[in-house]
């Protein structure tokens, strides 16, 4: 195994080398539940998902740990709002959440802590800061001191010296730096609040995912990730606290993912954010495209990259992911039943000619900081051999039907490591039919359609092919009459 990623810290790809061999710590920064999520909490839970199945497909074990902050100033604000009592909103969104994954195929982690529930081990680990010097109360909330950490800024490759330049210090503050962050914040009448050492109150935001990560991994892993926005300074943050705590080195690799960019109407790029009000949330997504053609769309940029969205690109995924069912539906006419083979039987016969044309270089592809994009093109040109196999068989070429039934098993197998041909071709299109026009509005608009024909009337009828067409729909017309077809 020779898995090469890129690590933020330090901005160069490196040889992954784990702690304990076989073993594999992962922890990814969860969602803040106070409302649906949208597309780009998609990218980071369908890009991690798919680093973990792939690790796991690798032979590794896998602890995967994936965080819910369930108390923060929006989540009180938005219950405020609502009139309801913290607990009933963030149990509505938690549950919308793995609604949400279970559409996208997101595996659930096999940790997923909720900040409300871990306030001891939060405030063990603060108490540990106050008594080395690392930490400092003014009386009523608890501060990190980031000029007693001399590491501050390499995560993120900013200066202490310049952010202190630029640095502004709140009204009201009892921090003795501007960039001083909180560890536990005193409670306002109207806020929630729980008994501590230095009074009642909260955690502040940064702690909860050091004091997790720790408990479920140890004070020393492997793989942290999330969103380019968390770089600074929530994991900056992270690292100084956690560090400061155990006086050790924390986490080993830090992967991050590129923002979303909505492109406008001119072909303007503009990140995506709710401020913006330029966002569209997964389960809107779910209601017009099938959670796999999202994930393909996700996964045919690398992570690192910005991922550019627009309807325009989404219907691209929609038609790539029909191209790999398709293949599949097309296979099974002439097989009866597709073959299902596992990865690890397919990877012990590595001398086939089969696996040397896809399944070596998907794996080199994925070991290469998980290219996806590469990895997505060979199970596409996997299921155009499909096809030309498919039409060698049918023309009498008995000895394809064996080659054609080992490249079926490969495509599933190794389309399972994205999350990806996870069932029969004929659910798929199934679900793909009931998602555009019924079969009565198809029928009745070539009817339209006929009439206008019949009237010479032929620009209503073009309009009408193309309104079909648009829908996914494909008009036939032949001497015997016209017919159509899902695309």
């Amino acid at each position: 195994m020779q898995i090469q990623l890129f690590n933020s810290k330090g901005r160069r790809k490196e040889l992954l080398q784990l702690r304990e061999p076989g073993r594999v710590g992962i922890y990814v920064c969860g969602v803040t539940v106070y409302d649906h999520c949208h597309i780009g909490h998609a990218r980071v839970m369908v890009v991690f998902d798919v680093i973990v199945r792939y690790l796991r497909a690798c032979g590794l074990q896998v602890t995967y740990v994936r965080n819910f902050t369930d108390i923060d100033d929006k989540i009180i604000q938005r219950a405020q709002s609502l009139q309801i009592s913290i607990g009933e909103l963030t149990e509505r969104y938690i549950a919308a959440f793995h609604q949400d994954m279970a559409g996208l195929g997101v595996a659930e982690a096999d940790v997923e802590p909720r900040a409300t529930e871990h306030l001891p081990e939060m405030q063990a680990m603060i108490a540990r800061l106050l008594a080395n010097g690392h930490a400092y109360s003014d009386g009523r909330d608890v501060y990190y001191a980031v000029d007693r950490f001399h590491a501050y800024g390499e995560l993120s490759g900013k200066q202490l010296s310049e952010l202190q330049a630029g640095a502004r210090v709140e009204v009201d503050s009892g921090k003795r730096n501007p960039l001083d962050f909180v560890l536990w914040k005193a409670a306002k009448a109207d806020e929630p609040r729980w008994s501590s050492p230095w009074g009642a109150g909260r955690p502040g935001w940064h702690i909860e995912c050091s004091a997790m990560s720790c408990k479920y991994l140890g004070e020393a892993f492997d793989i942290h990730g999330g969103g380019m926005d968390l770089l600074f300074p929530h994991h900056e943050n992270e690292i100084a606290q956690t560090e400061g705590s155990t006086g050790h080195p924390w986490v080993r690799y830090w992967l991050h993912n590129g923002f979303v960019n909505v492109l406008s109407a001119s072909g303007e790029r503009e990140k995506m954010s709710k401020s913006l009000g330029n966002f569209s949330t997964i389960r809107d997504l779910l209601a017009h495209y099938p959670g796999e053609v999202l994930r393909l769309f996700i996964l045919n940029s690398h992570y690192r990259s910005p991922l550019d969205f627009s309807g325009e690109l989404l219907e691209a995924a929609r038609h790539g992911m029909d191209r790999l069912y398709s293949a599949l539906a097309t296979a099974k006419q002439l097989l009866g039943e597709l073959p299902h083979v596992s990865l690890q039987a397919l990877q012990s016969n590595a001398a086939s000619a089969v696996w040397q044309e896809a399944g070596e270089p998907f794996f080199q592809a994925m070991d290469d900081d998980f290219n996806t994009p590469q990895a997505i093109a060979i199970l596409f040109e996997l299921a155009k051999k499909i096809n030309r196999s498919v039409a060698l068989v049918q023309q009498g070429a008995a000895e394809e039907r064996l080659l054609l039934q080992e490249r079926i098993a490969l495509l599933r197998a190794l389309s399972a490591v994205c999350g990806l041909l996870t069932e029969e071709p004929e659910h798929y299109f199934h679900r793909q039919a009931g998602a555009g026009p019924q079969d009565a509005e198809i029928e009745a608009l070539l009817q339209q359609r006929l009439a206008a024909r019949q009237a010479r009337d032929f620009a209503a009828a073009d309009r009408i092919r193309q309104q079909l067409a648009d829908a996914g729909i494909i008009v036939l017309d032949s001497k015997e009459g016209t017919t159509w077809r899902r695309s």
